[in-house]
């Protein structure tokens, strides 16, 4: 391809070189699969810009696995258990998947099944969501599994979790239309007193 877009056909690679070098430009290799190969004449700098220009731009709109981490403990309490699984399933509905890693220390290390309990439980909660993509393995004082989130389609709806903050958020905003806003300090005069 010459410089102007246009095909100028199939030539010896020493034509190609000679053409190039009388525009004061580069014989660039674009497919060097194909036969014979296409080889196009641009300013090299230029070709690599946009190159990589195209490159940053597909990876825009590349879908990246991100992955997010659920640390639990054996004899974890039940309301930070319920945090954390409220966590986990806020990441698996926004298409992330899930590690979940239970830590042992010390004398937790003699009783192994709690953790595999602790664990289990955590898989059953989250299953509406997630899927583990394998049983839970042991790794040295860590027990750990990954929960890859469910398609869209077969996953339960997303939990509202602040019900009463969206309300009360909702209720200011009217308030806020109305000319009224919620200030501890609207009672007092703001006119100067003589």
């Amino acid at each position: 391809m010459g410089s102007d877009g246009q095909q100028v056909g199939i030539m010896t690679t020493a034509e190609a070189l000679t053409l190039a070098r009388a525009k004061g430009l580069d014989l660039v290799e674009v497919a060097p699969t194909a036969r014979p190969p296409v080889c196009r004449i641009v300013d090299y700098g230029k070709y690599r810009y946009e190159q990589s220009k195209k490159e940053r731009e597909n990876k825009k709109h590349q879908h990246s696995n991100r992955v997010k981490e659920v640390q639990l403990r054996p004899s974890i309490d039940p309301h930070d258990f319920g945090v954390k699984l409220n966590h986990a399933v806020e990441f698996l509905c926004d298409d992330m998947k899930v590690k979940v890693t239970l830590k042992f220390r010390g004398r937790e290390n003699a009783h192994k099944e709690f953790g595999f309990q602790t664990v289990q439980k955590f898989i059953q909660e989250v299953s509406p969501y997630g899927t583990p993509d394998a049983a839970p393995r042991l790794a040295g004082r860590n027990l750990n599994v990954m929960i890859s989130p469910l398609p869209e389609s077969k996953r339960a709806p997303k939990p509202k979790r602040h019900a009463d903050e969206e309300q009360s958020a909702a209720q200011g905003e009217e308030e806020k239309q109305e000319g009224f806003v919620n200030n501890p300090f609207s009672s007092i005069d703001a006119s100067p007193s003589q």
